[in-house]
């Protein structure tokens, strides 16, 4: 199976996009693909405009029980306190990851301290566009990701 197959069983679903202001492009990309996809994505950048209050959109975002969280985890987001804030709040609506609420993607070879090791995640960095996509798209299912297609046999 190839990175770029996706599960057809995908539903639509909804997402909150957390990161911090050094990786508001990687941020942007996943939300882009997610919403390529029929995916709706509530990210800093696109959703809170001049006006709104800055915590009133963040707690409707991680509060919203339908709506899973995506971290885009770098050193960066590793030394914000609003950062772990917001996947502590996510951890905390699912901490056995039964229902795959919080979902960590790293964009840089990064360490995942205390909780955050627990969790698998799903490396984005050091691999190209597509293979990226790959993974976004296999990371999002809830159910069994069993491929599509006989593997190759490994044997000779």
């Amino acid at each position: 199976m190839s990175d770029s197959d996706v599960n057809p069983d995908a539903e639509s679903q909804r997402f909150f996009i957390s990161y911090t202001s050094a990786d508001e492009r990687w941020a942007e990309w996943v939300a882009w693909t997610l919403e390529e996809q029929g995916h709706q994505t509530t990210i800093q950048a696109w959703d809170f405009g001049p006006g709104s209050h800055f915590l009133g959109e963040m707690q409707r975002a991680l509060s919203d029980p339908g709506r899973r969280t995506i971290a885009i985890l770098s050193a960066a987001y590793l030394r914000s306190v609003y950062a772990s804030n917001e996947w502590q709040a996510a951890y905390g609506v699912d901490p056995d990851g039964t229902k795959r609420h919080l979902l960590v993607v790293r964009v840089e070879d990064c360490d995942r301290p205390g909780l955050l090791r627990e969790l698998v995640s799903v490396d984005l960095f050091d691999i190209d566009r597509e293979k990226a996509r790959g993974r976004l798209d296999r990371m999002i299912v809830r159910s069994r990701r069993k491929i599509t297609e006989e593997p190759d046999f490994p044997g000779q």
